[in-house]
């Protein structure tokens, strides 16, 4: 499958690139710097561009299968209100639409939409307003890209993931649309496994799951 990754040097990213690789997709991605990238394959095709720049995107996007979108603003960011990942998605979307790319798998965080009633009262109404405000400014970015893209007719998916922790594999997903038995972490490798697994699912179309180990 051909297959766009818009975010692919980030934490999650690069873990999602390996994965696709891995699997035999001919992946395509757009960077900012293609130094950033170490990886070398002959599936692997590398675009340095603006994920904000309307014309760019439609190039990149032009004879993709599908998309996985997993931008983010470099771990923690900086604690300050952003509208990057809603911003680029909005171009995403519009320009997917144009080329006639529907397929549609984005990363957002376990805390987002309706998802933020699986996590207990004290998190919600303490730790993450006083404790982890940076947190809570990923997740106010994500509840802007979540509904644009439900509203669109993209076949979407959208994966809700909990902290993800660069430790070994678990082997094993704790895949959810209700909150059962979520935790509070997933495995990078496990993440990755499950984002690139969407590229051939029919399951989640149109659904946000929410996922950990």
């Amino acid at each position: 499958m051909k297959v766009l990754i818009f975010g692919a040097t980030g934490f999650s990213g690069k873990a999602i690139l390996k994965e696709a690789l891995a699997k035999d997709h001919q992946v395509t991605i757009l960077v900012r710097n293609a130094k950033a990238v170490s990886i070398q394959n002959k599936n692997l095709i590398i675009v340095e561009g603006n994920v904000l720049d309307n014309s760019t995107v439609n190039k990149v996007l032009q004879n993709q299968d599908a998309v996985i979108q997993c931008l983010g603003v470099n771990g923690k960011g900086d604690g300050k209100p952003t509208t990057f990942v809603s911003d680029a998605n909005k171009i995403i979307i519009d320009e997917m639409t144009k080329t006639n790319v529907r397929r549609l798998i984005a990363m957002s965080i376990a805390g987002s939409g309706n998802s933020i009633d699986f996590v207990p009262w004290i998190f919600k109404k303490v730790v993450l307003p006083y404790f982890m405000k940076w947190l809570q400014v990923l997740i106010d970015d994500k509840n802007r890209m979540e509904p644009m893209i439900m509203k669109s007719q993209l076949d979407w998916t959208i994966v809700r993931c909990a902290g993800i922790l660069d430790k070994p594999a678990k082997g094993k997903v704790n895949d959810t649309l209700t909150g059962k038995g979520l935790k509070f972490a997933i495995t990078l490798t496990d993440m990755a496994k499950f984002m690139v697994a969407q590229l051939e699912e029919r399951k989640y179309i149109k659904q946000t799951p929410s996922i950990s180990n």
